[in-house]
Order: structure tokens, then C-alpha cells, then sequence
């Protein structure tokens, strides 16, 4: 089968398409004929494995990535079964998280993958899982509901997108924060208010949050504390943009310390997908609750030109690969 295979850590050209074997599926897994495959920055992290720390995990690899075909998200069709699978059958369209899915085939935990939500393309399908869930377990640490106060940071991104839709859903009154380019897309999502970082300092306003989604992870932890209400959240979502060793962690760790000396709570995520979550965010698609955002799509073999474009600009929404 042909897959976007990474030898070695490094940038986008260090991923090639290749000819390699099929997959073969446990008692517990599914083998996935892949249509579509999700592309956002997690990517990144494992083809330059970066930052460092993330290498002692066995995900990632210690001196060459442990899993040499990239990718996490899909949708497709599945084509074999394990033994003990009885959720899904073959010829079934499904989506959900996997173990390379930048390939034509891949295989997926049987209670990581859900059916494809009706109404969605598997392009759409495809940008849910990852940050569908991300969006949905970083709210549900402290429930947005009628009265509250949501500040979305990086709201134009793959999980910040997520985030205000589901935000605006729980009834709170939500603010994204993003660049110009995405400004129009957060309003059109259902956020009450938008503020550009490029033209204006956040910390300059009078508003307060009660729960503050930063998806952005640049903002040091005084700044934060200044946007939020006495015992307001704040919750982490990735590492960025921090030093090559660390990345975002050192904040995140440093929030978490704080919350034990001030009211104010500081909580780094690390999202893990799960089949019940899938169908939650698969009946919410289904209602019009949430709207997955496509940036753009390229074929598998564009792989490179697709992580390059994540690295180099702020896609709205997610890219994705069609196979």
C-alpha cells in the first residue's frame, strides 16, 4: 500500500510516499481503508520530535520516531475486523483516531473509532476526532453554562473552532481571540466577541473569564491570571511555542503549581480519545451544533506541502489529506 512514511526526525521533506506493507489488526483492532486523514500540529511534533521531553515517551521515539507513518485522525471504511470486534463490521464508515493514517490503509483501537457522522463528508470526518475530543474534554473541566464568561485563545485553530461552537451550545457568552484572517470564521462560529492579537492587547480590557481556553500557549501566566475571575480556569491545550527542550510544558507547570497557592486554577490537557466521546461529538454534528472547518485538502502524496503550510501560516480550521 502506498503511505507517508518518516524516517528519521526532522522537517516536512523528511516525509516520503512509499510503497509498504498493509497493517495487520489485533483481536481488539479494525483495519481501516483510509479516505481521509486529519492534519494538525501533533503532526509536527512527531516528525521534528520536538520539544525534546516528548522523546522519553515510547509514542514519539527516543532517536527515530516509533511510529513511521504519520497521522492520527481518519475516516474510511473498514475492511477487516479483529476477533473479538463486534462494535463496527466490514464495509462500515467510521472515523476516530489510529496508528498512521497518512496511508491508504491503517489500523485503529476498536474503542477509538465511531461511526461516520450522517451528513459529513469524510474530509469533514476526518478533522473531528483529535480535536473534536480535545475541544469537548478541555470544557468539560469546568462546564461553560448560561451566565459564564468564555475566552477562547487560538479560536480560529483546529481545537479553538471546536471550542467556541461548543462553548456558544452550553449557552455561555464567548470571546475568541485570533488573528485577522480567522476573525470573520469566529463570528460566523458564534462568538459574542473577537479580538485580534495582532491590534490589541488582551490584558488591556476590563472583561473577566470564568473559564479560559488557551490553545495559543504564548501568553505568560501573569497575563492570564489578569483576564480571569477570582476562581477562573484556565486549561492548556498543547505545548507551543516555547524552547526546544520543554516547548509549552514549563507553563503549563508552573500553572499547575500556582493553582495550588491562589484560587485560580491552572490545568494542562493531554486528550484521549474515547468511542463515547466520538459519538457525542457525532451526534452533535448531526443536530448542526458543530460545523467541522476545512481549510484546505491536498492528496496524500502533498503530505509534505500540507505540514509545511501548517508550519509557515495559521490554517482556519484544520487541513486534511484525501486518499
Amino acid at each position: 500500500m502506498k503511505a507517508i512514511v518518516q524516517r528519521s526526525f526532522g522537517s516536512a521533506e523528511s516525509l516520503a510516499l512509499d510503497d509498504i506493507d498493509r497493517p495487520v489488526p489485533g483481536d481488539d483492532e479494525v483495519l481501516v481503508r483510509v479516505r481521509a486523514a486529519g492534519v494538525d500540529p501533533s503532526v509536527w511534533h512527531l516528525l521534528t520530535g520536538r520539544p525534546y521531553v516528548a522523546r522519553l515517551s515510547p509514542q514519539v521515539g527516543l532517536r527515530r520516531p516509533a511510529h513511521p507513518v504519520a497521522g492520527w485522525d481518519a475516516a474510511g471504511v473498514v475492511e477487516r475486523v479483529g476477533a473479538r470486534v463486534t462494535s463496527v463490521r466490514p464495509g462500515d464508515e467510521v472515523f476516530g483516531a489510529c496508528e498512521g493514517s497518512f496511508a491508504e490503509y491503517t489500523r485503529a483501537k476498536a474503542d477509538k473509532i465511531a461511526p461516520k457522522p450522517t451528513g459529513l463528508s469524510f474530509e469533514q470526518a476526518a478533522v473531528l476526532p483529535v480535536s473534536g475530543v480535545t475541544a469537548l474534554q478541555a470544557l468539560a473541566v469546568s462546564r461553560p453554562a448560561p451566565g459564564r464568561r468564555v475566552l477562547v485563545i487560538g479560536a480560529s485553530g483546529g481545537v479553538g473552532t471546536y471550542a467556541v461552537q461548543l462553548a456558544v451550545h452550553y449557552g455561555a457568552e464567548v470571546t475568541g481571540v485570533c488573528g485577522p484572517a480567522g476573525a470573520a470564521l469566529v463570528g460566523a462560529l458564534g462568538a459574542a466577541d473577537v479580538v485580534d492579537y495582532t491590534r490589541e492587547d488582551l490584558t488591556d480590557r476590563p472583561d473577566r473569564y470564568d473559564f479560559v481556553l488557551d490553545a495559543a500557549g504564548n501568553r505568560p501566566l501573569r497575563h492570564l491570571r489578569r483576564v480571569l475571575t477570582p476562581r477562573g480556569t484556565v486549561v492548556f491545550v498543547g505545548g507551543e511555542n516555547g524552547g526546544p527542550f520543554l516547548g509549552g510544558l514549563d507553563r503549563q507547570l508552573r500553572g499547575a503549581l500556582l493553582s495550588v497557592a491562589v484560587r485560580q486554577r491552572f490545568r494542562p490537557l493531554v486528550a484521549v480519545v474515547r468511542r463515547r466521546d466520538l459519538m457525542t461529538l457525532a451526534e452533535f454534528t448531526e443536530k448542526g451544533v458543530l460545523v467541522p472547518v476545512v481549510d484546505r485538502a491536498y492528496p496524500l502524496d502533498r503530505a509534505a506541502a500540507a505540514v509545511r503550510h501548517l508550519e509557515s501560516g495559521h490554517p482556519l480550521g484544520k487541513l486534511v489529506l484525501t486518499v
